[in-house]
């Protein structure tokens, strides 16, 4: 039998499939006959072996196929579902995808979360603001074609928060930055355009910089928030796990925990947007190979001498890219490891048939 879990709507009891964020892009993947057989619900929750999601009918807990395990899934993705079995039947095509490679494990991706429309990357006006952290989730946007909002808190216990907003708007073109408090009703109203209904925003950001306040202020709800040490500037985790909520004003959040470290892997295309200033220098120097390190005609160096780069923007490029390629590299080594031994399995099984019938 279906279930449902009992949780309180922050605002419509019976939203629509576009309320929930259901656009033309997943209405192509089913046809009408389908669409009535096995009814779309988006992710809320994901848990072991089993997922909480949201449709025009309700709240769903929902168990998995045999195929398919919760690594498979994220908040914010859409299924097809068996209402009556209270069950998955296919995972849709995602819009955007936000994943990040798994330490350790050469192939492996971690989903983060699924359909969203704005990154809403979150720092505070303190130690914890970090060009080269930011810099990597901005990365991680420009890869998953994701708009990113670099929103900067605590402006409340910053003397300088307009410095640090100026900073942050340094970082890419590609991102829009506000400074709020996130505990000022109207200070934190300038993200409303962002959450307008049917729109999916994901937080990220180090832990204790204030997600889980601005999720309370958004949703109109209460969460445990956890404020950042004094003598390090370092939060502890708040939020364990994604989730999707609704905002008051329609659109959905998707709250994640705290990440110690954001790894780079395939997403050079992303690195060259963040850094397109310097992409744009790179083109004017003399020689195409131009490693920008001690080089005649290197028009970034130029750039730096006169002031105009920032030397550690040069450094942190470099670092992403290498450690981009050395990622991407291991990731494709291992995959065609796998294609040739999965051949080699292909073929040693053939060979026996071959002599069976032989025989």
């Amino acid at each position: 039998m279906s279930k449902t879990y009992a949780r309180a709507s922050n605002s419509m009891n019976t939203p629509t499939l576009v309320d929930i964020g259901w656009t033309s892009h997943f209405a192509d993947q089913v046809d009408g006959e389908t669409l009535l057989a096995t009814p779309p619900a988006r992710i809320c929750d994901v848990h072991r072996g089993r997922v909480l999601a949201k449709s025009e009918t309700g709240n769903m807990e929902l168990d998995l196929p045999s195929t398919m395990g919760t690594a498979d899934l994220a908040v914010g993705d859409w299924v097809l579902t068996d209402p009556a079995a209270g069950l998955v039947v296919s995972l849709l095509d995602r819009l955007t995808e936000l994943k990040r490679p798994i330490a350790g494990i050469a192939t492996k991706y971690q989903l983060i979360a699924a359909n969203v429309d704005t990154l809403m990357i979150v720092s505070s006006c303190n130690a914890d603001f970090n060009p080269a952290r930011l810099e990597r989730y901005l990365a991680l946007a420009a890869t998953s074609e994701t708009t990113p909002l670099l929103v900067l808190t605590k402006v409340d216990l910053a003397d300088d928060a307009q410095e640090y907003l100026e900073k942050a708007k340094r970082l890419s073109p590609l991102a829009d930055a506000v400074a709020i408090d996130s505990l000022d009703e109207s200070s934190l109203g300038q993200l409303q355009p962002w959450v307008m209904p049917g729109q999916t925003v994901a937080l990220v950001g180090s832990s204790g910089v204030g997600k889980s306040t601005i999720l309370n202020g958004l949703a109109g709800m209460q969460t445990a928030t956890q404020t950042i040490r004094e003598d390090d500037a370092k939060g502890r985790h708040t939020t364990t796990a994604r989730c999707l909520r609704q905002t008051t004003s329609g659109g959905w959040l998707i709250d994640t925990p705290g990440m110690r470290s954001l790894s780079m892997g395939g997403s050079s295309e992303g690195i060259d947007l963040v850094f397109a200033d310097l992409i744009d220098l790179a083109g004017s120097c003399k020689f195409s190979d131009c490693a920008h390190a001690s080089e005649p005609g290197c028009a970034i160096q130029a750039a730096i001498a006169a002031g105009d780069v920032d030397v550690g923007r040069l450094q942190r490029w470099q670092k992403l890219l290498l450690e981009d390629a050395q990622n991407s590299g291991t990731i494709a080594s291992a995959r065609a490891k796998q294609k040739s031994k999965s051949r080699q399995i292909k073929s040693t099984v053939r060979n026996k048939h071959k002599r069976r019938k032989n025989n």
